[in-house]
């Protein structure tokens, strides 16, 4: 009898640890907002804007292999990992938004806003830390953010990114990823506020377009952007296709492909297309918090449709909005 008592209370005392761990252990939403993804040997790396923790300006990194469950970096015990941080040799001081991780060369790239200004970092390795050798911003000219730095097949790289003018308008220019620095006499816009889904009245505000990402398919070069401010319900992606990298861009009919009556969710816009581990084309997001409050912005990943079209001559894209991934990072409390 004392035997079984022991082993039932043993059983008993198991339980509750188990249900105490599981209970200890929550999944927390991710909070990233102008989010990219970068993929190397099998393996995600989440980064955008805020996630940095209270206090500090810059930017954090998440890894994760399936797109759901995200994790800081096994090199690390913190909570929080840095890839960039303020005043550690690197132009910026606040207003750290829209990172974009690349590699060139045996070297990584982190470009980014900071004071309204691009900036390009490197370092390495992907987890960083992104430093620079001279502390300067790519064009000190004048006000521009949200880089996107595209490497065409011949190798020429150019700078997609937001020029301030009576709104905010979509920029393209050749870089010298040597310099660090735009060609500034192939400087071009790339197009204006046109469409009535790029400029919704649910928030009143000057024309604005930011946001880029581009990519190549069969000769095509394909734009996709967030029209709209951030705080409109309507914030949403479009996209445009060209012949060549400076455009002439005709937008697509079937724009906005990212929208709320899509997936949800307000706010939905200013991400980055990447290709899964799966071959699965995705577009990585923000959405506002809910439908009374904006931030903190939420991180949402979507599967990305591509269809031929003979007649059109280039792809047509589309959302699967009935399959939006919800990231979650796994917290353990002590």
């Amino acid at each position: 009898m004392k035997i079984r008592l022991f082993y039932s209370a043993t059983l008993i005392t198991i339980l509750i640890t188990s249900t105490l761990q599981l209970s200890a252990q929550e999944k927390q939403e991710l909070f990233f907002a102008d989010p990219t993804i970068y993929i190397e040997k099998d393996q995600y790396y989440l980064t955008g804007t805020g996630g940095s923790g209270r206090g500090a300006s810059g930017f954090s990194v998440l890894v994760s292999n399936d797109l759901q469950s995200w994790a800081p970096p096994a090199e690390t015990k913190d909570s929080i990992y840095r890839i960039l941080t303020a005043g550690n040799q690197a132009f910026g001081t606040g207003g750290f938004w829209a990172p974009q991780l690349f590699k060139a060369n045996d070297t990584y790239y982190l470009t980014y806003t900071a004071d309204e200004q691009t900036v390009l970092a490197q370092s390495t390795s992907v987890l960083g830390p992104y430093t620079q050798t001279e502390i300067t911003p790519i064009d000190s000219t004048e006000k521009n953010i949200d880089s996107y730095i595209f490497r065409d097949d011949d190798g020429t790289y150019y700078l997609y990114h937001v020029r301030f003018g009576n709104g905010n308008y979509l920029w393209v220019a050749e870089f010298d990823l040597e310099k660090g620095k735009i060609k500034p006499e192939t400087l071009r816009k790339c197009f204006d506020q046109t469409e009535p889904w790029e400029a919704t009245p649910a928030y009143e505000s000057d024309p604005i377009m930011e946001g880029p990402t581009v990519i190549k398919l069969k000769n095509k070069y394909y734009l996709f952007y967030s029209a709209n401010h951030f705080r409109n319900i309507d914030y949403a992606v479009g996209y445009a296709v060209a012949d060549s990298p400076y455009g002439p861009w005709v937008k697509q009919k079937d724009s906005p492909i990212l929208h709320r009556s899509i997936v949800g969710e307000n706010g939905s816009g200013h991400g980055d297309l990447f290709e899964g581990l799966d071959g699965q084309l995705y577009y990585v997001y923000h959405v506002h918090f809910d439908q009374q409050q904006v931030g903190p912005r939420r991180t949402r990943i979507v599967p990305i449709t591509k269809q031929w079209d003979d007649e059109a001559g280039c792809y047509k894209f589309s959302v699967e909005g009935n399959k939006v991934i919800k990231p979650f990072r796994q917290i353990v409390a002590d």
